[in-house]
């Protein structure tokens, strides 16, 4: 569609992943600008544009019709919020009561999922439009224009958004797909890393960068299932399949790059005279590139080649015949496992092959996509119920935002500052749910909102015609959506100079300078404490529990693996739901530990300790992953008992592991239930076949894994104050 409606010309630019976002702001900018401008009504102005913002913040990843219901729900909040404010605004008593309540009702709404969150928060961003817009109105305008005008800028980017959404609705997937298999490809090209034929190189340094990089790789399956969730109405939309079917590729080249089929050093020191290291990390660098391919491919719509991998896959595959034909007794023991890593890399090149025509998903497996949204009011309100704790992250962020912008209001009150409302937008943007990212946040807002001011004094000087700030005012508030996500400090730098044009239109823009600025410091002062303070989550305290949530992850991958090799291999809903739920909680930690490593001397555990615990889960996850890869490939346990009880009592034991974390209760240390496994799969009888052995290995590797991981449990109980003590 988009081939028809635009010259070939424009396709490199329709392909930006920003693009389609910032022209939507622009043209809602320009429009309302232009209106303005032509009516001569630039008072108007201010409101229109915060509405816009407003409206562009409250933008949510869905169908049109979806997106529909959206932009209503959205424009009945916004209207509300926005008179309410205006109305209570005369009485501070009564303003400050809705300051908590609003605050706190919309910020709970974050337990209920992100679009939730999304427009919750982009409504107490519109109130405080209003009480900013309040300081500019005309004492004798009427009650209800402030909120009409805030409305109209947002209703008119919602109608933007609809008609976007219904002309170009598989845009967004093929952005999505695009920035998912670039990830992919990141992965694989920093899993080679570890291919490097040296000894004693820093394995635990790239598990660490190969952990990181495997959470971006899971936010963005996240969002792709969103998005193509939110687009499919059964199985009629021929696009919307193939991009699904695009969907699952992705998760499967995913699960067997995350493999791990013997450990990496061993690898490195048996093949150091051959030339097979060098050929694997090869490889995988060719399919990381093939993958990034793969992601611009979609994104222009235009044919895939993976010749270089190919041809890289060929190459891998001769100079393992020379070593098996030299046969080298330094390397005769590892063969099996190298042969096991060329059958998975080999797998996986065949799955990039198909890309151009992907096979239609498999109609007699469940191919459903989970929707974590409440679907009732009764759930939505079972879900707040249980954030209704102390121990929620997601209640202790709702106080701690509640009291900062209470604050706030009061700061404003005491010391009348001019345009004082700009400290509690400045909280309300600052304050976020843990201290790392608020403190982050924190410098860029200042930092930003510096360059900005200076930028806006230059140029109103340099160009004090009205027509050429009118023109700056919607280029910044374009720049600022489209580095809003990934590059703040320049985004406020760019809302401030937006803030200071539209300013200068209507009022004296040089006396907004210094209030801008102080009301910023006073909103970062008020929101860095707060977080400080108040509730604090700090994550040394919670890594316990996410280290026992990320083994309870693992354990449950474990089991949909044997249930596969029971019942045959089936990408059905449980599986992908147990091995998505397996990289969610590795990611997660990850996170936690970047989190903590940002937090105060005294509240953050020792790096070393941390990293540990990171390489632990992702090493497992490894292992796994490996077994999961080779599902279809391998006997069905239940032809061997032994197996199939070995492995029950694995993921048996990482339960309990996870529960004596979860509960404080002391992990037993001296229980050597791996090393009694391990000997137990050496005492087997001879495997009759190359499948059988390839899972007895990896068993084997993760047997091997348990007393490491009861280890680590047990140090981070002694490193919990209070905890298994």
């Amino acid at each position: 569609m988009v081939s028809a409606l635009f010259p070939r010309s424009f396709h490199r630019l329709w392909a930006l992943e920003k693009f389609s976002y910032s022209l939507r702001v622009f043209l809602a900018l320009s429009a309302a600008m232009a209106g303005c401008w032509a009516s001569n009504a630039m008072t108007s102005l201010i409101p229109l544009f915060l509405g816009v913002i407003a409206g562009a913040l409250a933008e949510t990843d869905d169908g049109w019709r979806g997106r529909l219901k959206a932009v209503v729900i959205t424009l009945a909040l916004f209207w509300g919020s926005s008179l309410i404010t205006e109305l209570l605004t005369p009485y501070p008593w009564l303003f400050l009561c809705g300051i908590v309540t609003s605050t706190f009702t919309f910020s709970m709404t974050g337990a209920l999922g992100e679009r939730y969150a999304t427009i919750a928060q982009a409504t107490l961003i519109l109130a405080v439009y209003t009480m900013l817009g309040l300081e500019q109105q005309d004492p004798a305008a009427g009650v209800w224009r402030l909120p009409m005008l805030l409305t109209a800028g947002a209703a008119w980017y919602g109608v933007l958004s609809v008609l976007w959404q219904a002309l170009f609705s598989h845009h967004p997937v093929r952005q999505g797909l695009a920035v998912l298999f670039s990830r992919v490809g990141d992965y694989l090209t920093a899993k080679a890393d570890l291919f490097e034929p040296l000894r004693h190189q820093d394995l635990e340094g790239i598990r660490v960068a190969l952990a990181r990089q495997n959470g971006k790789v899971v936010i963005a399956l996240n969002q792709v299932k969103e998005i193509i969730r939110s687009r499919r109405r059964g199985a009629g939309d021929t696009a919307v399949e193939r991009f699904l079917s695009l969907f699952f590729m992705a998760q499967d080249i995913h699960e067997r790059a995350s493999s791990t089929h013997y450990p990496y050093d061993a690898f490195a020191h048996a093949f150091f005279h051959s030339d097979v290291m060098f050929r694997c990390q090869r490889l995988l660098r060719q399919q990381g590139n093939a993958c990034r391919a793969l992601g611009m491919a979609i994104r222009r719509d235009h044919p895939f080649d993976d010749a270089d991998s190919r041809q890289a896959l060929l190459d891998l595959g001769d100079s393992i015949a020379y070593l098996r034909s030299s046969d080298q007794p330094s390397s005769r023991a590892l063969l099996p496992a190298l042969s096991d890593l060329f059958g998975n890399l080999s797998a996986l090149q065949q799955v990039l092959a198909s890309a151009n025509d992907p096979p239609p998903p498999d109609a007699s497996r469940d191919n459903s996509l989970v929707d974590g949204s409440p679907r009732s009011v009764r759930e939505a309100l079972a879900r707040l119920r249980e954030h209704l704790g102390i121990s929620s992250p997601v209640f202790r962020h709702a106080l701690r935002l509640t009291l900062a912008l209470s604050v706030g209001y009061g700061v404003k009150s005491l010391i009348h500052p001019t345009l004082g409302y700009w400290i509690l937008l400045t909280t309300l943007f600052v304050c976020l749910p843990n201290y790392a990212s608020t403190r982050q946040r924190l410098w860029q807002r200042i930092a930003g909102t510096v360059l900005g001011l200076v930028a806006g004094w230059a140029l109103i000087t340099l160009f004090p015609g009205p027509e050429v700030q009118r023109l700056i005012a919607v280029a910044a508030g374009v720049v600022f959506f489209i580095w809003r996500s990934n590059r703040y400090t320049l985004a406020t730098g760019a809302i401030t100079l937006m803030v200071v044009c539209c300013f200068n239109q209507v009022v004296n823009g040089y006396d907004i300078l210094w209030p801008r600025l102080t009301d910023t410091i006073l909103g970062s002062l008020i929101s860095g404490l707060v977080v400080f303070f108040v509730l604090p989550d700090w994550q040394g305290r919670q890594l316990h529990k996410i280290v026992a949530a990320t083994l309870t992850a693992s354990s449950r991958y474990l089991r949909e693996i044997l249930r596969q090799y029971r019942m045959g291999k089936s990408d059905d809903l449980a599986y992908r739901v147990a091995r998505r739920n397996a990289h969610g909680a590795d990611a997660a930690l990850s996170n936690t530990l970047s989190n903590m490593l940002g937090e105060p001397g005294r509240f953050r555990k020792d790096a070393e300790f941390c990293l540990r615990n990171l390489v632990m889960s992702h090493t497992l996850l490894g292992y796994l992953s490996a077994l999961g890869a080779h599902r279809g490939e391998l006997p069905v346990v239940g032809a061997d008992d032994s197996l199939g009880r070995i492995a029950g009592e694995v993921a048996d034991a990482l339960d309990a592991i996870a529960s004596d974390l979860a509960a404080c209760r002391l992990v037993a240390v001296d229980d050597d239930s791996g090393g009694r496994l391990v000997a137990e799969l050496d005492g087997l009888p001879e495997a009759r076949d190359n499948r059988t052995r390839l899972l007895r290995t990896q068993l084997r590797l993760v047997c091997g894994q348990l007393a490491a991981i009861r280890r680590v449990a047990r140090e981070l109980q002694r490193n919990v104050p209070g905890r298994g003590a």
